[in-house]
């Protein structure tokens, strides 16, 4: 018989599967399991996130219609209760390991990022995605509200995500960075007001990195001196400071460069705060406006991924889904800059779930053009053979 292969098989081919079979076998997932292995659940939400199905049904009837090539998966009938059991039962530690794993392949072919310093450039920031109470008593918010807050750092260098934290809404973005973020050296960390903690900075400061963020109103400092002459491209002033006030001197007794910049596209004067002595005040102006790259990203995974409904209520089903849409996320990236595909993400994924299931390479998917896809998913002589 002849060889056959889907999309959905090429993407699974792509994942390091012995590495995930280690994480499974350190948590003992699959012990005394005979049919729905973790592979097997993997293969399974992946199909759900690629093809954006809504529900446990819509994933049983999804495959029960496409059986044919379900015996080409190696997946045995999928039944609504063993997937759902194996959402609540099986760890999203171990889906997690695999988004870290799958992060090592994608960094090593990510282009860099668009500025001409050499220093890698981050974003951090955190999403809320809202849920009902009533349905996720867990995830209480606020006294009516429930939600789950998604932290990230995000790498400007192929726009990835880099650190995700998964914790409850009520968590503060900078208790989360203070506790779990690792600071690498040189690299430059760009954040909102709600990262402002002067301890925090020191932290960036000690590890020999830098930070850009914008200046609070009620910022208590001095000025001490100027960095640099204002120039006519925006830049108003470009000054260093020392903090005031007993608490915040201590946490952070080292000058400060404050920036004074006017955006002609918002009519707004903005201040930046900045540790960075030797990039010009335009640059850091610039680094800033390029964090709302991250505010893209926040969108399209919302819009293109399964991370706002659920496929199951308990903590680790919602946590295991949101893992297996980041992985998805990833092996997105990595796809693309491997094979330097020229159109978007979106495009990609757009056109990953018309022919998930179809008798079609990806190679052969990505230099297909739109009048080509449909094809593509209506061809399949394999099917013959049955």
């Amino acid at each position: 018989m002849a060889h056959y292969t889907t999309v959905l098989n090429e993407m699974l081919n792509l994942l390091p599967r012995h590495r995930f079979e280690s994480l499974v076998k350190n948590h003992g997932a699959d012990r005394y399991v005979k049919k729905f292995t973790c592979w097997n659940q993997l293969t399974t939400l992946f199909y759900a996130q690629s093809s954006g199905k809504q529900s446990l049904r819509d994933i049983q009837q999804g495959f029960a219609a496409n059986s044919l090539r379900l015996y080409h998966l190696g997946l045995p009938a999928i039944k609504r209760s063993t997937l759902s059991d194996a959402n609540t039962n099986r760890s999203y530690e171990i889906f997690e390991g695999l988004f870290y794993r799958l992060l090592e392949r994608c960094q090593q072919v990510t282009p860099k990022h668009r500025f001409k310093f050499k220093n890698p450039l981050h974003t951090l920031d955190a999403t809320t995605i809202d849920l009902c109470l009533s349905v996720f008593p867990w995830a209480k918010f606020r006294q009516t509200k429930g939600g789950i807050k998604l932290h990230y750092d995000f790498n400007h260098a192929g726009m990835i995500p880099e650190f995700v934290r998964i914790t409850p809404a009520k968590e503060h973005e900078i208790t989360v960075a203070k506790k779990f973020f690792d600071i690498m050296p040189d690299s430059i960390y760009c954040f909102d007001k709600g990262y402002i903690d002067f301890g925090w900075f020191r932290r960036i400061h000690d590890h020999k990195a830098f930070f850009v963020t914008r200046a609070k109103d009620n910022l208590n400092a001095t000025v001490i001196g100027q960095h640099s002459q204002p120039n006519k491209k925006g830049v108003l002033s470009d000054a260093l400071i020392e903090l005031q006030g007993f608490y915040s001197s201590h946490n952070y007794p080292h000058p400060l460069r404050l920036i004074r910049y006017y955006d002609a596209e918002t009519d707004k004067e903005l201040v930046f705060l900045t540790n960075n002595m030797k990039l010009a005040a335009l640059t850091i102006a610039r680094i800033y406006k390029a964090r709302w790259q991250i505010e893209i990203f926040f969108k399209w995974i919302k819009q293109n991924l399964k991370i706002k409904t659920f496929l199951g209520i308990s903590f680790n089903a919602v946590l295991t889904q949101i893992w297996i849409a980041m992985c998805y996320y990833l092996l997105l990236a990595y796809i693309k800059y491997q094979t330097r595909y020229k159109h978007s993400l979106f495009y990609l994924h757009r056109a990953i779930r018309e022919t998930l299931l179809s008798r079609c390479t990806i190679i052969d998917l990505l230099n297909a053009t739109e009048k080509i896809i449909p094809k593509l998913k209506r061809d399949d002589p394999q099917l013959a053979f049955f």
